[in-house]
């Protein structure tokens, strides 16, 4: 995008609902790497079982999100690997919050996360400059 001086400048308020959507998807990837940790420290029977799952599942999320899902990963596989990392990851985050006894919580998570997935692909499939739709444009 670029500011109406053709200057190459990023202009924000061209997609509002687009900020508004990459905010959340950071919110939704703090929350789930919490929701790991919270999952192994809860889980674990003995105070250095608990402290490995509570410090190695989100490691293990943190480690698949920056090989494969991340802007800048690593490996960059194919859409359907990348949205398969990100369900691992962020719905491994709703698995853990049902699996320590909240169900309803992990179906919101859950919920919430696949909008923004969704929401996300959107976006992305009309970025401007690609001759597709751009959201909030005439």
């Amino acid at each position: 995008m670029t500011d109406a001086g053709g200057r190459g400048r990023a202009v924000i308020d061209e997609r509002p609902w687009y900020v508004v959507n990459e905010v959340l998807a950071l919110l939704i990837e703090c929350v789930a790497l919490g929701l790991l940790c919270w999952w192994g420290f809860a889980t674990g029977g003995h105070a250095a079982i608990s402290a490995l799952l509570g410090l190695g599942a989100p490691a293990v999320a943190v480690v698949l999100w920056w090989l494969f899902a991340a802007p800048r990963a690593k490996l960059r596989p194919a859409l359907p690997g990348v949205l398969l990392v990100k369900g691992l990851v962020l719905g491994g985050g709703a698995a853990a919050l049902y699996g320590i006894g909240h169900p309803v919580g992990a179906v919101v998570v859950g919920a919430v996360t696949a909008a923004n997935l969704t929401v996300a692909e959107v976006f992305r499939r009309s970025v401007p400059g690609d001759g597709g739709p751009v959201p909030g444009r005439r």
